[in-house]
């Protein structure tokens, strides 16, 4: 057959790459985004609960309502925002599943979309299996700092989103309020559709607090968020997560939902729905996380890596150029290979392969295995 690819220039993810790479010499992986710790036991059993139970057959398209109630009073409590269960709130097969069908509801042939890089590796294969043209506002390491004249100079007739990430990956960078208030006022008055990558909304460090869209009543009446019960839990192989928008956003994106998955896992949905109703589940994941960055920090502060502490995430860059001038990806294999230690080359992330000879490494793991990864960058 003569098969014309609509991605001829996507290759197996960085992600796949390492984490062969890592399992084939036996290295310490801090390369692809999951724990190394177990989930709470208490949400394991209200899973086996809910199977035993019989919530074993397709749930609602939307999700059951007991979640999306549970979500609705999250939002209330962390954000004072309003989303109705029934009409604004949708769970998905994970925030990749949500952003994927809020692009495919809304982007046709030739729209723009602008996302900032260093960018998650799943928006522009979205963007341009629908036909639209991605717009990259490039973020410079350290501060990764947006420059909104840039953003102001992209915005024309055909910019149909801009799609941000916040706390980002892989930067673990925020955006501050003034960051919002500076989209909210370019966007308002257009038909720009905003969507929000909050997959880390409760990983955010030193007191800061978290600047969700709903924060802001503009942005908020043209804005998707998408979020992940898969980070939040430590259990990403469930692949669960949701979004929220406003009823007339979130109908659009029901009609691809239902022909995407239609509906997702119920007994987890069941699990879920009952866990959330402890609200410190999750209010108490951005110290359990900084202890992580700290203790990682602390650890290999007197090796010949540099660094900005992560202001969220479960993510820290460091900064190689005092080692080596060699590319980053060239790099972070030989570390895999020769010493023994995972990660993420940044450039991969970046528009044109921008190497800052950068590299990012996953934190949530246990002390002990962050220790034995300390011992390791000490030496290089």
């Amino acid at each position: 057959m003569n098969i014309s690819s609509k991605l001829p220039n996507v290759k197996t993810t960085i992600f796949t790459v390492m984490g062969t790479l890592a399992y084939k010499h036996n290295a310490i992986n801090l390369s692809q985004g999951f724990p190394d710790f177990k989930s709470d036991q208490k949400l394991i059993d209200l899973v086996s609960k809910a199977m035993n139970s019989g919530y074993n057959q397709y749930a609602p398209m939307p999700g059951i309502l007991e979640i999306r109630v549970a979500i609705s009073k999250k939002f209330e409590l962390l954000y004072n925002a309003s989303y109705h269960p029934e009409t604004e709130i949708t769970v998905t097969a994970g925030a990749t599943q949500a952003i994927y069908t809020i692009i495919s509801s809304f982007i046709r042939e030739n729209d723009e979309v602008i996302i900032f890089r260093p960018a998650y590796d799943c928006y522009e294969p979205t963007i341009e299996l629908n036909g639209g043209k991605t717009i990259s506002i490039q973020l410079e390491a350290p501060d990764y700092s947006v420059n909104w004249e840039s953003v102001k100079q992209k915005i024309n007739d055909k910019t149909k989103m801009i799609i941000i990430n916040t706390p980002q990956n892989p930067s673990g960078t925020i955006f501050s309020e003034a960051d919002m208030l500076q989209l909210q006022q370019l966007t308002k008055g257009t038909n720009i559709i905003v969507l929000s990558d909050e997959v880390y909304e409760h990983i955010i460090f030193d007191g800061e607090k978290h600047q969700s869209v709903c924060l802001f009543s503009n942005l908020k009446s043209r804005s998707f968020i998408t979020a992940s019960f898969g980070k939040t839990f430590h259990n990403t192989g469930w692949k669960m997560g949701y979004c929220c928008a406003p009823k007339e956003l979130m109908d659009e994106f029901k009609k691809v939902h239902q022909f995407n998955v239609f509906c997702v896992n119920h007994p987890l949905q069941k699990a879920l729905a009952e866990y959330l109703q402890e609200p410190n589940h999750y209010l108490e994941l951005s110290e359990f996380y900084q202890d992580k960055r700290d203790l990682f920090l602390n650890l290999i502060k007197d090796s010949r890596f540099k660094f900005t502490a992560s202001k969220g995430t479960y993510f820290q860059g460091l900064d190689y150029s005092k080692i080596t001038l060699e590319n980053d990806l060239d790099f972070a294999k030989r570390l895999t290979i020769e010493q023994g230690i995972a990660s993420i080359p940044i450039s991969v992330f970046n528009e044109n392969n921008l190497d800052n000879k950068m590299l990012r490494f996953c934190f949530a793991k246990t002390d002990d295995t962050l220790k034995k990864a300390a011992e390791i960058l000490n030496k290089i």
